[in-house]
């Protein structure tokens, strides 16, 4: 298996939510006497169509194959291999090539007639050439206009001989769970194939990345049907099948789709730009919980995104942002959690200026801020340096230490494969730590409800709290195939 088809599976949900799969597979085992339902409505839900034949063949022909290929060096155990073969066969035919080609296959589809093709972004990454396959079987060699790893999304050019069918499309905020669907695209390089299922959930975060924001699905989705199409009954476009959650490797009935709210504009800022520019806000935020809505007299958890800082010269200082604001709407959408206001900011344009309504002191304003564009070079030069991953950080305020996740620590601790985040190092005695029972070996997974990879991470978050007059955090302790909320004091070290 190719890197390209390797990335169209996601294995290792979150852990929390690989658990809830796995209780929920059990939870919704049938028996023979269970009671069955013969209403019309459940025998055949609203509007499900006695046949998708008419529409099939309609979109069909505007969804093409992907096929790539890609020049891979020889490793030491395929060059030990060709010696034997060489030593066995026939001597003197010269050393054996130094590099292989390796071939992978992927889906696509048409956005304009002349010739603009979506696709993900880890179908053709890394790729020598790409060709594009129509459903005629004639194929052209494409250029990779952009590609936006952040949300796996790529837009490819051809150059046609006469205009091509194309797609439209649709809105996925329009979308309701339990609304029938189509998955086109080109499973196992079969070419052209077409599922049905209906949309299972909205919104989900498989941790792929920051603008996760998935449609699942039951429509059988397949290794190289990434980057095809999902259809409403309509025949619009209103998602881009990416992944599936599969133990074994192939459906079982979990699949996600980008939507087309946030896939429509990053292709169109690649078409435009050849680059995604996001919006960018100028603030460090965190999730409202409980206890830091208790301690500081906020809105209730999942109303808003709590403002622990605020970076010097950003747009939201400019506005009148202060540290401590929760925003509660942006622009005249309700703010539910951090995730939510991140992906609200990167879909807006830049440059524009946009009405935020804030929380402060019991109080709602509304300021005007005119976003800037998110700049991924500047904001990791702004940062802290990266530590080696060996050295270890010392956070006397948490009573502890802590180490990145490392092969040597994972062998050390006997820590799973799938589990990551921050590992525990040591631990003060009588400190904030060792009165909640902190050992070494414990993995940080989350702080306040966000993940963390680096003690950096963690260190950033105790010192936005200091910032905040606040007295403790919630982290996500991960400790012999168990995860435990823990809340840490913190000390004055």
């Amino acid at each position: 298996m190719t890197r390209a088809d390797f990335s169209c599976f996601v294995s290792l949900l979150r852990p929390r939510a690989a658990a809830l799969l796995a209780a929920g597979a059990l939870a919704l085992g049938i028996g023979s006497g269970a009671a069955v339902l013969t209403t019309p409505a459940a025998a055949q839900p609203q509007g499900a169509p006695i046949s998708f034949a008419d529409l099939a063949e309609q979109l069909l022909p505007t969804v093409v194959n992907i096929s790539t290929t890609q020049v891979v060096e020889r490793g030491d155990q395929e060059d030990f291999e060709e010696m034997f073969r060489e030593f066995f066969e026939r001597r003197g035919q010269g050393a054996p090539p130094p590099r292989r080609r390796a071939n992978s296959l992927g889906s696509g589809f048409i956005i304009d007639p002349e010739g603009y093709v979506v696709t993900n972004n880890h179908v053709i990454a890394e790729a020598d050439t790409v060709e594009v396959v129509l459903s005629d079987d004639t194929t052209y060699e494409a250029e990779v206009i952009g590609t936006d790893p952040e949300t796996d999304l790529a837009l490819l050019k051809v150059n046609p001989t006469s205009p091509l069918p194309s797609t439209i499309w649709g809105n996925s905020n329009d979308v309701r769970v339990g609304d029938w669907v189509l998955a086109v695209g080109n499973p196992f390089g079969l070419g052209g194939s077409v599922t049905a299922g209906i949309i299972s959930a909205r919104s989900r975060d498989i941790n792929a990345g920051p603008y996760d924001d998935f449609l699942q699905t039951d429509a059988a989705i397949n290794r190289g049907n990434s980057g095809g199409p999902m259809f409403n009954l309509d025949g619009e476009v209103i998602g881009i099948n990416t992944a599936i959650f599969s133990p074994s490797g192939g459906s079982i009935g979990i699949g996600f789709a980008v939507p087309s709210a946030i896939a429509q504009n990053v292709i169109e800022s690649l078409r435009r730009f050849g680059e995604v520019r996001r919006g960018w806000l100028g603030v460090r935020i965190q999730t409202v919980t409980e206890e830091l809505a208790g301690e500081l007299d906020l809105p209730p958890p999942g109303t808003g995104a709590y403002v622990a800082n605020v970076i010097d010269g950003g747009p939201a200082e400019s506005a009148g942002i202060v540290q401590g604001d929760v925003i509660i709407t942006f622009d005249d959408r309700p703010v539910a959690d951090t995730r939510g206001l991140v992906r609200m900011v990167a879909e807006t344009s830049v440059g524009r200026d946009v009405a935020v309504v804030v929380w402060r002191e019991g109080d709602r304003q509304t300021v005007q801020v005119n976003l800037g564009q998110r700049d991924s070079e500047a904001l990791a030069a702004a940062a802290p340096p990266p530590r080696d991953p060996e050295e270890v950080l010392d956070l006397p305020a948490l009573g502890l230490s802590l180490g990145a996740m490392t092969d040597e620590r994972r062998e050390s601790f006997a820590l799973e494969e799938g589990v990551g985040g921050v590992v525990v190092t040591e631990v003060d005695s009588g400190g904030s730590a060792d009165e909640k029972g902190l050992q070494p070996g414990d993995v940080i997974v989350e702080v306040d409800q966000e993940r963390v990879a680096t003690p950096n991470e963690v260190e950033s978050y105790v010192e936005q709290a200091r910032e905040a007059e606040r007295r403790s955090l919630t982290l996500l302790v991960y400790r012999g195939g168990e995860y435990q909320w823990i809340v840490l004091r913190i000390g004055q070290g």
